[in-house]
């Protein structure tokens, strides 16, 4: 049985609750990422944002990204899983919540990203086509412009 932190990359960065969406932007675009943990003054998960998100609930709602922080977008409890936790857990709470990317903690702490990337490059073809599968339902049952 695998633990996710074989898979995760380590390498994650998060964007501060308090920094703006511009900041936000400019690190996925530094990082070449389309999302970002947001993440607590404690160092703790609070959190994650997208650049869809930046793009449909700040500018396109006329909102100015340097003014609007981080925070703002952080709602709902955030997905994450244990770095000890089985791979399979992972897959199944991608499935469960139509996600591509799962923030990994450890100690209370984000260590790294699991990402359907991550699971494809080291699991079965059968199993990664699943999840690729569920994940993508939530985009076919999405209606236009959603």
């Amino acid at each position: 049985m695998s633990a996710v932190r074989e898979f995760m990359t380590t390498d994650a960065q998060c964007v501060k609750e308090n920094q703006s969406l511009a900041d936000a932007a400019r690190m996925m675009l530094d990082l070449d990422c389309g999302s970002l943990p947001i993440c607590g003054d404690d160092g703790k998960l609070k959190g994650m944002i997208t650049d869809r998100d930046i793009v449909l609930k700040c500018v396109a709602a006329g909102r100015d990204p340097r003014e609007m922080m981080a925070r703002d977008l952080a709602t709902g409890k955030p997905y994450w899983i244990d770095a000890d936790a089985n791979v399979d857990a992972a897959i199944e709470m991608m499935e469960r919540y139509q996600v591509r990317r799962l923030p990994v903690i450890a100690d209370h702490k984000l260590v790294g990203i699991i990402s359907q990337g991550d699971i494809a490059r080291n699991y079965s073809e059968d199993r990664v086509g699943e999840l690729v599968e569920h994940i993508s339902e939530r985009t076919r049952m999405q209606p236009s412009g959603s």
